[in-house]
């Protein structure tokens, strides 16, 4: 009798040759065939007489074969067997390439099912190669909905689906149900039996909905699990439980008044501060949004609480940028901020050092030099890291153990969608700054083609005579022999722009430049000594340069929509009208659509969804970095409803079994850690 971790070599049908394409497509034993889930599926169930057929539809027809299958070989290589079939409405012809077996399988006067595209040959109806079975044999083939599975040579559709068939009729009920029977009916999902039964050979597009549902909520939930197992339970850790303030001490020394989304992250992390809970929160708000001030109202609490803060941030023109505003903010309570980067100087590494070990500074900015060894905290409260993808969780840790159970608060500005976010950063709590402070204007954005590079080229000289200056992306460094042809590469087309536009000053950056001679182009690109900066996406997160009024990204369609939306970010910060110009020649037709969205959806959140939707997961700043398994079924593009409902049911599960170790959860125990075995990660 056939078990999950049978080796599929054991299934009727299967040999040692066939068993190795299966290897191929990842499938070893019983367990992973069952989960070897279709690619598509055929609705082969549109039954229509000959008459009712449309040209270029599918159909169902149950025919006669009227004339005798007559097989003709016009060149060498090259099979055609044709013959004509009718039913009461009418007749059609069928021809079927380089198959001579079937001319004796197919019996003139015998009726069958035939499934297939319709097709015109003169002015009668055709089938091409069409799936076919006797007529009384009917609904193993035709006649209903048929699943079409992924294939290796050595294998066609037929293998699969008997090898499925005949494990799941050995396996009969001996299906393991991963779902505790609580979650199964509050969740309203049915058996593990009746959706792998229907995933694989659907009654009904209703069964089918209902498998694939139940399987999809199985894996989410199975991986919230996991995840949670993994990252332990930092959440529940206790931290320094703050006093409680009131926040008008801070907002009342502002130039402006905080936006409501603003004060509602305030707010969250306050009351995770003062709970006595650790705070592990991820901030998400687009460019512009005003993340940093919220970070700089928690570090006004810290130091009212005396605490010391520490601000992590990729590069050390950010540090300079944060070090900047920060110090802006902080300034009416006399509280010191120091920096501490990897090239600053002897002297002033020892002054920010003494200054961190004696309390006398109440926040240090700096980058990864702030974990490093010698930086010694008198009492550390708060971690603020900006732009967490340039930061491990490692890292993150190494900066928290310089205090004693210190808060951590993390910053995006890449807006991830909702469910992803759950999914990345499981770890953290998520509060999402949705809403713009007053003044932030909306960056005009345009797709065209390169046709229009004369009017590009006379409306960069227009700008740059307004004193404006922009910035142009392009998607590689230099010329890749291997690389498409009319790729437009940052190194050419400076050259094509210091021709065109030799008025102008015009610099090159890119990510294989050292570092100092990197931020020192961008350092005079910010103080307006360079007109035009030319650069790959190293600046897609940089330092705020307000009188940048224009950007031109090239070859648009070879970036994702949330990467063109952080570049257009980097626009539209100062008082100036400012543009964004999406340049692609792309003659796909679902590129162009893509790129029509950045045209009228400005909100940063909204087109994570809509790229998340078109391009999976992996478009994130390499969600694969992140542990994230590859998921079977659910696709976090269209089951966000489903993985709300897993999440909310894991979590309850988990709150009254943390390990899992109850006998009713040890089947979701063993579903996640066949899910995460393929990351590497470990469950205790």
């Amino acid at each position: 009798m056939l078990k999950l971790d049978t080796p599929v070599r054991y299934i009727k049908g299967i040999g040692e040759a066939k068993a190795k394409a299966f290897a191929r497509l990842g499938v070893h034993d019983v367990g992973s065939l069952l989960s070897f889930f279709p690619r598509a599926y055929e609705d082969r169930g549109n039954l229509l007489p000959v008459a009712k057929l449309q040209e270029g539809e599918a159909a169902c027809v149950h025919a006669m074969i009227v004339t005798e299958p007559e097989l003709s070989r016009p060149r060498r290589g090259l099979d055609i067997l044709r013959f004509r079939i009718s039913d009461a409405s009418g007749a059609m012809y069928v021809t079927f390439f380089n198959q001579a077996w079937l001319k004796n399988r197919l019996v003139r006067g015998e009726s069958y099912a035939f499934y297939g595209k319709v097709g015109l040959t003169g002015r009668t109806y055709s089938f091409t190669n069409p799936v076919f079975e006797p007529l009384s044999e009917a609904g193993r083939l035709t006649g209903r909905i048929a699943p079409i599975y992924r294939l290796t040579s050595g294998l066609n559709q037929r293998d699969v689906s008997q090898s499925v068939r005949r494990a799941l009729d050995e396996l009969k009920l001996s299906i393991p149900d991963a779902l505790p029977d609580a979650v199964a009916r509050d969740n309203s999902l049915c058996t593990a039996r009746y959706a792998y039964e229907n995933i694989h050979f659907p009654a009904d597009a209703r069964a089918l909905s209902l498998a694939r549902r139940r399987l999809v909520f199985e894996e989410l939930f199975a991986l919230v699990c996991a995840l949670s197992l993994v990252r332990g339970d930092g959440g529940k850790e206790s931290g320094i439980a703050l006093r409680r303030l009131d926040l008008s001490g801070f907002t009342s020394t502002l130039p402006f008044a905080p936006t409501g989304a603003q004060l509602r992250a305030i707010s969250d992390c306050v009351d995770d501060m003062c709970s006595g809970r650790l705070m592990n929160r991820l901030i998400q708000g687009d460019v512009g949004s005003g993340k940093t001030l919220v970070a700089a109202a928690l570090i006004w609490l810290a130091a009212e609480n005396g605490l010391q803060s520490a601000f992590m941030a990729p590069t050390e023109l950010l540090v300079e940028q944060h070090y900047a505003t920060l110090s802006g903010f902080l300034a009416p309570f006399k509280l010191k901020v120091v920096k501490l980067t990897g090239s600053m100087g002897a002297k002033a590494r020892r002054e920010a050092l003494a200054a961190l070990e004696s309390g006398e500074a109440a926040l240090a900015v700096g980058t990864h030099a702030l974990i490093s060894e010698g930086v010694e905290f008198r009492r550390l409260g708060l971690v603020v890291t900006d732009e967490q993808h340039r930061f491990g969780v490692a890292q993150r840790t190494a900066l928290s153990a310089k205090g004693e159970r210190a808060h951590v608060l993390v910053m995006s500005a890449t807006p991830i969608p909702r469910t992803l976010a759950l999914i990345i950063y499981g770890d953290l709590d998520v509060s999402l700054i949705d809403e713009l402070p007053p003044g932030r204007q909306q960056v005009d954005t345009f797709a065209v083609t390169s046709a229009y590079r004369r009017r590009l080229n006379a409306f960069i000289q227009k700008l740059s005579g307004e004193g404006r200056q922009v910035f142009v992306v392009c998607p590689a460094i230099e010329q890749d022999p291997d690389a498409p042809t009319d790729l437009t590469t940052a190194e050419e087309h400076t050259e094509e722009l210091r021709r065109a536009l030799p008025e102008l000053r015009i610099e090159c950056i890119h990510g294989r430049m050292k570092a100092k001679p990197r931020d020192e182009l961008m350092s005079r690109f910010a103080a307006g000594e360079i007109d035009v900066l030319v650069s790959t996406t190293v600046i897609e997160v940089g330092v705020d340069v307000p009188n940048a009024a224009l950007m031109i990204v090239e070859n648009a369609e070879r970036f994702g929509l949330s990467q063109l939306h952080q570049l257009r970010g980097r626009v539209g910060r100062g008082s100036h009208k400012s543009y964004c110009v999406l340049v692609s020649d792309a003659k796909n037709g679902e590129a162009r659509e893509r790129l029509s969205v950045l045209t009228h959806v400005y909100d940063g959140f909204k087109i994570a969804e809509e790229d998340l939707r078109l391009r999976g997961p992996g478009d994130f700043f390499g969600a694969r970095q992140h542990g994230l398994p590859e998921l079977l079924i659910a696709d976090l593009g269209a089951d966000m409803d489903v993985l709300t409902s897993a999440q909310a049911a894991a979590q309850k599960v988990i709150a009254g079994d943390p390990k899992l170790q109850n006998p009713e959860n040890r089947p979701a125990l063993e579903c996640a850690r066949r899910l995460l075995a393929v990351t590497g990660e470990r469950l205790s």
